[in-house]
């Protein structure tokens, strides 16, 4: 009489999964702890993160300041595409995270540079924002009730002056004040919607301000939230080459998204990747 078998004869054995436990003794690098601080506190993207702490490994590590790190290192190192690797590489330079001198990299160890949180940038914006929302808090300098005891009072002060300009006994009225544009919520508009697939943006020169009061009335919606849509519409079209996807490592930037032939591309999908359609 056969002898029948179980089915957990069949099974093969559980894998033995490798313990690896981290040890001085396997190598350590020396990190001085206000560099350390600065960095967390930075608020610095995640890919661009990583590649601060590659850099760590590939230059202290190695009791060096600076090395040559190339982008397929950096993808080896942090698991991340070696396009995203350059474009947050190069923003990292940009916000002064990062020195380079030729091909080399390493750690600003002056912080008080560094364009991030740290440096005092998001305080500014934080402060800004306070400001506003104290001024929205104040009462209005003139109350226009419409009760029967100040309608009249109303009507009167939106009389026209006379066309001589001559006193007529009413309230001159004062000029109406113009309409001021924060410039950084667009920024930050900017910043939330592309992520990390393109540089952020980390200041609002004369130039942009300029660029941005020209963009703006021709928005299909002339306000933060229509820019907004405006720069998620470029991102969800546009193909691989602005994102890095080249052979210059170049990628589309804020300047460029305020550009008026850019906003025209988007509205006539001239950026999207026929081939894909």
């Amino acid at each position: 009489m056969g002898v029948v078998k179980r089915l957990e004869d069949y099974r093969s054995p559980p894998a033995v999964v490798e313990q690896k436990v981290a040890q001085l003794e396997d190598g350590f690098l020396r990190l001085a702890n206000e560099l350390l601080d600065a960095t967390m506190c930075s608020g610095l993207p995640e890919t661009e993160l990583c590649i601060v702490m590659a850099v760590w490994r590939k230059t202290y590590g190695f009791s060096k300041k600076m090395d040559w790190i190339s982008n397929e290192q950096l993808e080896a190192m942090i698991g991340k595409h070696h396009t995203h690797c350059s474009s947050a590489k190069s923003s990292l330079i940009r916000k002064k995270v990062l020195l380079q001198e030729g091909r080399k990299v390493g750690m600003n160890t002056n912080i008080s540079e560094w364009k991030t949180k740290n440096n005092g940038f998001c305080k500014t914006l934080a402060e800004v924002a306070k400001k506003r929302l104290a001024s929205s808090a104040k009462p209005p300098k003139q109350k226009l009730l419409t009760t029967k005891d100040n309608n009249q009072k109303t009507i009167n002060t939106n009389t026209p002056l006379p066309p001589d300009g001559g006193d007529d006994g009413s309230e001159k009225l004062s000029p109406r004040n113009k309409v001021s544009i924060d410039y950084e919520s667009f920024l930050a508009a900017y910043n939330t919607e592309v992520g990390e697939k393109l540089p952020h943006a980390v200041a609002v020169n004369e130039k942009r301000k300029r660029r941005l009061k020209k963009i703006i009335p021709q928005l299909k919606t002339p306000n933060v939230e229509g820019f907004r849509a405006y720069v998620r519409a470029f991102v969800h079209q546009a193909k691989p080459f602005y994102f890095g996807d080249n052979n210059t490592g170049w990628t589309a930037d804020f300047d460029f998204l305020l550009r008026d032939d850019t906003l025209t591309g988007v509205r006539e999908a001239k950026f999207a990747d026929r081939g894909m359609a």
